[in-house]
């Protein structure tokens, strides 16, 4: 006489569980892109290079004839602007990396491997804001080197570097969803400068607004690149000739529709790239 015995089929994994594989999935995704970086020392150099000379150029070269009215000159105007500025460039390197994997075929071996499918989206965002962080500290400490200061407090110059990040990872989305959905390095980037120059060069990065002809300050004064770095100057230097309020609401919400709009693109873009 013999006994049958069952098994019982495995359990599902929780969702606790799922989030805990995803989430170090997304690590060690994030440490593979930073090591790449770290063996290629030229390209971190060069990342850091061309925001300091815009800082040196705008400083120097145009400082002298850019009027400005606060504490501390135009050098204080300008580096919340050139901050704004590296964190939108800086995503130049998220949609050239990405088209060249999917180019390569990278994107499809790693989504064959057993790992979580979120993982390589969140490991390239996760690393390039790291990799933002840095050079945005770099341009900070290049700005105190020739005069910049922050005139309200050090909670809100963090508050400031935040919202700098905060906008360089959505900007991060739209150049994922750009890389990968067309998926060749030398188009992405012509592509990036056609949309990413005007809107950080037509806003008040590096000049007043009131300067600007009357047709271009109504495009200027509401777009998402102008409200950030208003936000962002209010934050560094304070007074009542940058009040914080309404624009860092405004520029919340524009990041916030940015990121409903392309992070669901971005994601769509990478399970179709191939």
């Amino acid at each position: 006489m013999t006994t049958a015995t069952t098994t019982a089929p495995p359990s599902r994994p929780s969702v606790a569980q799922l989030a805990r594989w995803a989430v170090s999935d997304s690590l060690v995704m994030t440490r593979r892109n930073l090591l790449v970086w770290l063996r290629v020392p030229a390209y971190i150099v060069f990342t850091v290079v061309q925001p300091v000379i815009f800082v040196l150029l705008f400083r120097y070269v145009f400082g002298g004839a850019i009027p400005v009215n606060n504490a501390g000159g135009y050098v204080n105007f300008l580096m919340p602007g050139i901050i704004g500025q590296t964190a939108a460039f800086a995503t130049f390197a998220t949609a050239i990396a990405l088209a060249q994997e999917a180019k390569a075929g990278i994107i499809d071996r790693l989504r064959s491997l057993p790992m979580a499918r979120s993982a390589v989206l969140a490991g390239r965002l996760m690393a390039d804001a790291i990799r933002m962080l840095v050079t945005i500290l770099v341009i900070v400490g290049v700005g105190y080197a020739v005069g910049f200061r922050f005139q309200n407090g050090a909670l809100n110059a963090v508050a400031m570097i935040l919202l700098a990040e905060l906008f360089g990872v959505t900007i991060c989305c739209v150049s994922a969803f750009i890389g990968l959905a067309i998926k060749d390095e030398e188009s992405v980037q012509a592509f990036g400068l056609i949309w990413l120059f005007p809107l950080t060069f037509v806003s008040s990065a590096f000049v007043p607004i009131a300067t600007m002809p009357g047709w271009m300050q109504a495009f200027a004064n509401h777009q998402p690149v102008t409200l950030v770095i208003n936000s962002m100057r209010s934050l560094a230097l304070g007074g009542p000739q940058f009040p914080l309020f309404p624009s860092l609401w405004e520029a919340l919400a524009w990041l916030a529709g940015i990121l409903v709009v392309f992070a669901p693109l971005a994601v769509r873009a990478y399970r179709r790239a191939s």
